[in-house]
């Protein structure tokens, strides 16, 4: 485990805890346990420190700023206001829709019941008369939010590194494969991912993390697929094919 302050450019492992203010309600968390007790666990989410490229503005600038100079380890909290944060409410992001447009998608609105219509993610508020409320808004708009939190430790080594920048990217390093050489950086991209949209989007975001983090020339993304499969008794040859892009 890498000791010592962190800088921008860092990948660090992060443990959290996310309340809003009000009330000290838990939101999120790293720690298993504690999200059974707040009764938001969840069965396929794994429960783990969270890499993060440190300046890469995927966080709220508070949170970027405090883990700027702060000591591996060492436990500290963010207050993040709402303006600073997930914003205040819109109310014209609160919507009414017929009822009939969920049930052409087979969907039984309810209200707390998460829908996308038109690749907006909202919450169901009502449903009354045939017609049906929807809130678009951000679930923390309009509230103050504090973060405790700790570094766990500074990734070092470049495979590591590689790996850690595609499960900050991506959501998982599950089932993909990661080498370094001196002026390559190579993924080799699981089976789950060829047949993810999110893949594409993430592809971009890696290769930027890359360039900015790794001393390499290029990144190469590997795909091997089954050709053949050697038949029992037999002597099947050749049972893969790569796909560089």
């Amino acid at each position: 485990m890498a000791k010592g302050k962190i800088k921008k450019g860092d990948i660090v492992r992060i443990k959290y805890d996310a309340y809003i203010a009000e009330g000290d309600v838990l939101y999120d968390t790293t720690d298993e346990e504690k999200a059974k007790g707040a009764g938001f666990h969840n069965e396929g989410y794994v429960y783990a420190p969270m890499p993060y490229v440190v300046g890469s503005g995927g966080l709220y600038p508070a949170i970027e700023a405090a883990l700027d100079g702060a000591e591996v380890g060492k436990e500290f909290t963010v207050e993040v206001p709402k303006e600073e944060g997930p914003g205040e409410r819109d109310p014209k992001l609160v919507e009414v829709h017929p009822a009939r447009e969920f049930h052409k998608m087979e969907i039984n609105p309810y209200p707390g019941l998460e829908v996308t219509l038109g690749n907006r993610r909202g919450t169901v508020v009502s449903v009354a008369a045939g017609r049906v409320k929807v809130d678009f808004n951000n679930p923390l708009a309009g509230k103050d939010l504090r973060y405790v939190m700790t570094a766990t430790e500074i990734i070092k080594g470049d495979d590591e590194k590689l790996r850690a920048i595609v499960e900050s990217s991506f959501g998982t390093s599950e089932g993909f494969g990661f080498e370094v050489t001196e002026d390559k950086a190579i993924v080799t991209i699981s089976d789950m991912a060829k047949f993810n949209e999110a893949w594409l989007m993430a592809k971009f975001r890696i290769v930027g993390h890359v360039r900015e983090i790794l001393d390499v020339d290029s990144i190469d993304f590997v795909e091997n697929w089954v050709t053949k499969r050697k038949e029992e008794g037999g002597t099947g040859e050749g049972n893969g094919e790569e796909a560089s892009e």
